[in-house]
Order: structure tokens, then C-alpha cells, then sequence
């Protein structure tokens, strides 16, 4: 980052050392800007308007930044053609003259593009733009694949594009944007597959430090649990620290970080989706040792809440209204309280009328290490043989997931 003061409607920047090359933004104090590239020659000037005009913008001194301006032009004339057809082709029928011709067009348009960015690459090979405006390019759909064929060879194919030596690249929006598009669009919303295109992805980078590291954190980050609503995020968040965030592999951080993502790991592998349940017993109101294990019921609730927690307030009164309206005993409920006081626990099951079993732990021995919590109220479903099969739900998603188990059997 770096910034200067417009004088005479010239603004100038200057780094003895150089910049690093990538894609950059200058952005003027009413948030209008210049977009342009910085490669190995940052020798250059750049005459615009603002709002950026690029039709009326000229560049001296810089052949990366020219390509650059005629392939924004190239690409804002492009999309006006192809939009159109795009709306035709996805509203039509696939029979109708209409949806055949805008097919047609587009097309056109299509091979239009390819031979002009070709011609690109082929007389500009050692260009930074070349690198950077490869590595945005998709694969081809192979059209004599059938379908679902086509969409995984579209999928392992999707980074051969990106070189992975050039850490430039990482200056650029591409790999963000790649990566989200990658996990947005081509990766099905579901742990086990989240996990197969991060494991095959990151097996790419290994040898290419930077790149791990930014992409092993970005995969990280976007599935947080506290961050996202997807079911068992933690499942990705376990996988990616025990693999990718070790002491030998995240060479970023020190020996205190690791430890730490990986106590929180461990603490989260416990219960995951797919796995038995863990038993917890402690104290009921009258001071008898209730189990979770002790409930006979096909389908078990474990409802951690806690009494002063606002969301506790609206869900508590859902679940007890739940649990007294079943037809039939289908699911029982093990309710733990945490980080609470014995008298504010109590009060608060006999302001709620809570008829399910309720335990306290003030030592929270008994469940340490057992059904992770990062907010309350966190829900858990066992089914009849204790596996877990839902969590991270709201009380009006208990029966659906109940309900999606029995079609299983």
C-alpha cells in the first residue's frame, strides 16, 4: 500500500526498491479508481479520467499495461454481446430457433476471445499479463463427455491454468476469485466434499510454500464454524489443522499457534457428524447422576444452553412446546446447562417448565472434551444406534433431520 498527493492532476508513485508485481488499485478520495499492473518495468504513465474511462485511456512506457487496457475493452464489449444471449439461452427452449442461434452466437463470441487472448499469449509468452490473464481462463467443456463426465473433468482441470511458481499471481484477485468459484460453484456444499477439493487442491501446492500458505488459511477462514452455517464445519476445520496447520507444514506460525488450533481440533473431533455420540452423565436438579446413554428413546436431543444466553430464550420455550406436542415418544432430550450458577440453572427449568432431563456440571468435567460448543444454544441428534446425525440446528429443523434418518433405513 502505498499513496500520494494529485498535483497539477498528476499523481506519482515511487518505490526505489520496487513494487512487488501484481495487479493494483489507485483510488482517488472519492473512491473512484485506475486499475493497472505493476511487472518487472514500473517505468510508466497511465492518462485517464475518473470515473475510469478505458476507452479514452493512454498508456506510454508499458506493454503490460496496454494489453491489460485492450483486453478490459475487449471484455466489457464482450459481455454486452454475450449477455443477451446468455438470458435467451437460460429462459428458451432448447428446441426453439431462438435458443439454436443465440447457441450459435455465442459461440462466435466465444472462439472470438479465445483467439484474441491466443494471440496473446503466443507473442507475449513472458509477460506477467500473460501469466495473470492464463491463469483466469476456465477449462473447456468436453461436449462429447457425457454430462456429469464433463463436470468432473471441468473440476480437475480447473487450476492446470494457474502457475503455481509465480507467486505474483498472489498480487492479483485471480486465485481469489478462483477459489471461490471453485468451493462456491464446482464444489458440492457438503464436508466430505469440501474436504476432497481442499485435499486435492492444497497436494498442488506443496511444493510451492506461498501459495499453501494462503490457500490453506483462506480454506481455514471461510469454513470457521463461528463464521459459517454449513452443518458440521467442523469436520473441515479438524481436517484442515490435524493435515495442513502442523508444526512441520504451517511453517507461518509459531510453535503456540499450531498448539492451539490444534487443542481446538481436538476438542471439536469428538463430535462430528457420523460419529458415536459421546456418553455424558452428571447432576440432575435433585442431585441424581443422569447419562445421556441412559435415555431410551430412538432418536436423543443434546441441548447445551445456557440460561442468560438471548438465543437460549427463543429456542428453550421451541423445544419444550416440541417435546409435549409428539404424537409419539420419537426423540427424548438431554439438556446441559453451562456456565451457570445451581440456583440460576434451576430457576431458569422451572420458568421454561422443562419436563426432559437437565444436568449442570459447575466443574464442566463431565463434559469437556465431548459435544463441542462454540455458541449457544448448540443442538445434537443421535440416532437409535447413538451416531450423530445432525447439529449446529435450530429447534424447528429437529423433526426434518429426524425425518431425513428414517428415509435412510
Amino acid at each position: 500500500m502505498d499513496s500520494s498527493t494529485i498535483i497539477n492532476n498528476v499523481a506519482r508513485f515511487e518505490n526505489k526498491e520496487g513494487y512487488p508485481q501484481g495487479v493494483y488499485y489507485a483510488v482517488h478520495s472519492d473512491k473512484e479508481f485506475v486499475q493497472f499492473i505493476l511487472g518487472a518495468d514500473q517505468e510508466f504513465s497511465i492518462r485517464t479520467n475518473l470515473p475510469e474511462n478505458l476507452v479514452n485511456t493512454q498508456i506510454e512506457g508499458s506493454k503490460e499495461n496496454q494489453l491489460f487496457l485492450e483486453s478490459r475493452i475487449y471484455d466489457l464489449n464482450y459481455e454486452a454481446k454475450v449477455k443477451p444471449l446468455n438470458d435467451i439461452i437460460k429462459a428458451g427452449l432448447k428446441n426453439s430457433a431462438e435458443y439454436q442461434d443465440a447457441l450459435k452466437k455465442l459461440q462466435i463470441e466465444v472462439d472470438a476471445r479465445d483467439t484474441f487472448l491466443e494471440k496473446i499469449f503466443r507473442e507475449h509468452p513472458d509477460l506477467f499479463f500473460t501469466k495473470f490473464k492464463k491463469a483466469g481462463q476456465n477449462p473447456k467443456f468436453r461436449d462429447e463427455l457425457p454430462d456429469e463426465e464433463q463436470v468432473i473433468v471441468y473440476r480437475r482441470e480447473y487450476w492446470d491454468s494457474v502457475d503455481f511458481s509465480d507467486t505474483r499471481l498472489l498480487y492479483t484477485s485471480v486465485i481469489d476469485n478462483k477459489l471461490n468459484n471453485y468451493f462456491g460453484q464446482l464444489t458440492t456444499h457438503k464436508p466430505d466434499s469440501i474436504i476432497a477439493s481442499a485435499d486435492y487442491l492444497l497436494n498442488k501446492t506443496f511444493d510451492y510454500p506461498l501459495f499453501y500458505k494462503y490457500i490453506a488459511n483462506w480454506i481455514a477462514l471461510k469454513y470457521e464454524p463461528t463464521k459459517t452455517n454449513l452443518m458440521d464445519s467442523e469436520a473441515i476445520f479438524v481436517h484442515m489443522v490435524q493435515n495442513y496447520f502442523t508444526y512441520d507444514r504451517a511453517f507461518w506460525s509459531d510453535s503456540a499457534s499450531v498448539y492451539s488450533l490444534q487443542l481446538r481440533a481436538k476438542e471439536m473431533s469428538n463430535s462430528l457428524i457420523g460419529q458415536k455420540g459421546p456418553n455424558v452423565s452428571a447432576k440432575d436438579p435433585d442431585g441424581n447422576i443422569k447419562s445421556i446413554y441412559d435415555l431410551t428413546s430412538d432418536y436423543i436431543v443434546v441441548y447445551m444452553f445456557n440460561p442468560t444466553c438471548e438465543h437460549c430464550m427463543v429456542e428453550t420455550p421451541k423445544l419444550v412446546s416440541l417435546y409435549n406436542q409428539q404424537k409419539e415418544h420419537l426423540f427424548d432430550v438431554y439438556s446441559i446447562a453451562i456456565e451457570t450458577q445451581d440456583e440460576e440453572w434451576k430457576n431458569y427449568l422451572i420458568k421454561n417448565k422443562v419436563p426432559f432431563t437437565s444436568v449442570f456440571d459447575p466443574t464442566n468435567q463431565a463434559i469437556y472434551a465431548t459435544y463441542y460448543v462454540d455458541i449457544t444454544p448448540e443442538i445434537y441428534i443421535l440416532n437409535k444406534e447413538r451416531i450423530i446425525i445432525a447439529k449446529n440446528i435450530k429447534v424447528d429443523q429437529i423433526m426434518e433431520a429426524i425425518r431425513l434418518d428414517q428415509n435412510k433405513k
